[in-house]
């Protein structure tokens, strides 16, 4: 039942209208071997799902990674987007507004960053369409994932392009090229968050051992996922990334909608000369952030306490940990599917037993 106030609230309009906490079980996944370019060691990943089975399958493909050596994770590029558009009497216009933008990109640049004392305005990507020019903002936003701030810095540059170039008929904030809470193709190949690449090579006795299949067996299974993804145009060869990116950004207060975005990956495996397993995942859009937003709740802030990621300074540690996460938590499920245990594991383990 609401209380007067939260019903003033919610015809108000004028503060969150929270009535509770939605209950979400919460488990450890670990020990994590992560040798990476900002943190090594072995972590401890708190994971909220309501899978009965997430947990466990998740640990054992670090347990697996584990003995291997541990998986190397890098950041490899990190940007945040606002896509504003402008429209004119014709293309040959645009085009020529284009120009301009090129030529004055410090000048826009010290508009945006006067709005932020993190931000920072790296390039504007340019597309031209009828006549209308898309500028693609591209920022780096220290530990908190930035897209209020590149709203915010990105208005103020739009208004001072418009207040001195003229010939523009109308401009608006987003023309839907930033992909805000979208898979894009666009994302993939430039970038939306952190940019994480997580790979490790497993020897052929240990897969016997842990997933009671060969290296040649999930290699195999990766050419036929593959082909599957491919006929279906799906945005992810790989089998469940979104499974361990959303229950760690639950646990960790990330906004859970940029799942949307984050899920999106490229696996690739190669058998090694020796006939061991290399395996990759490249995660293209993952938005993360240690300050700010959710990450002050009590409990997710605790959550990002355990790997020592909470607060300034850590937003590239926690992109690598949860990279790592998501490489386990694959070759879990591929590793099942091959053995059949997938469906048994479910049955057993379920939340409905």
């Amino acid at each position: 039942m609401r209380s007067r106030n939260t019903a003033t609230a919610c015809k108000t309009g004028s503060q969150d209208t929270l009535t509770g906490v939605a209950q979400i079980p919460l488990g450890l996944a670990g020990p994590l071997k992560v040798d990476g370019e900002h943190t090594r060691g072995d972590f401890y990943v708190p994971m909220a799902t309501t899978e009965g089975t997430l947990v466990a399958s998740y640990n054992r493909g670090m347990r697996l990674a584990r003995e291997a050596g541990g998986i190397t994770v890098s950041v490899i590029d990190d940007a945040m987007q606002r896509a504003p558009v402008f429209r004119f009497a014709n293309a040959r216009e645009a085009s020529v507004f284009g120009t301009w933008v090129t030529e004055h990109f410090e000048h826009i640049k010290e508009r945006a960053e006067a709005t932020t004392s993190v931000g920072k305005l790296r390039d504007i990507e340019q597309y031209a369409v009828s006549r209308f020019r898309y500028l693609r903002f591209n920022y780096t936003t220290g530990d908190a994932a930035g897209q209020n701030m590149v709203g915010r810095a990105t208005e103020a540059a739009c208004q001072w392009i418009a207040s001195q170039y003229p010939g523009i008929d109308r401009w608006l904030l987003a023309g839907n090229m930033d992909t805000d809470k979208k898979y894009s193709r666009l994302n993939t190949l430039h970038t939306r968050g952190k940019r994480v690449v997580a790979e490790c090579i497993l020897p052929d006795r240990l897969l016997r051992e842990h997933l009671r299949t060969s290296a040649e067996d999930l290699f195999m299974q990766r050419q036929i996922s593959n082909l599957g993804a491919l006929m279906a145009a799906t945005n992810n060869n790989g089998a469940h990334s979104a499974n361990g990116i959303a229950a760690v950004f639950i646990a960790t207060g990330q906004d859970a909608a940029n799942v949307a975005e984050s899920s999106s990956a490229i696996v690739h495996a190669e058998l090694t000369d020796g006939g061991d397993y290399y395996y990759s995942i490249t995660i293209p859009s993952l938005i993360v952030a240690t300050h700010g937003g959710g990450t002050g709740l009590a409990t997710q802030r605790e959550c990002l306490e355990l790997l020592n990621c909470f607060g300034k300074g850590k937003a590239n540690k926690l992109a690598e940990i949860i990279g790592a996460t998501v490489l386990a938590g694959e070759l879990s499920l591929s590793g099942a599917v091959i053995a059949g245990d997938w469906v048994t594991s479910h049955e057993a383990y379920g939340r409905n037993r």
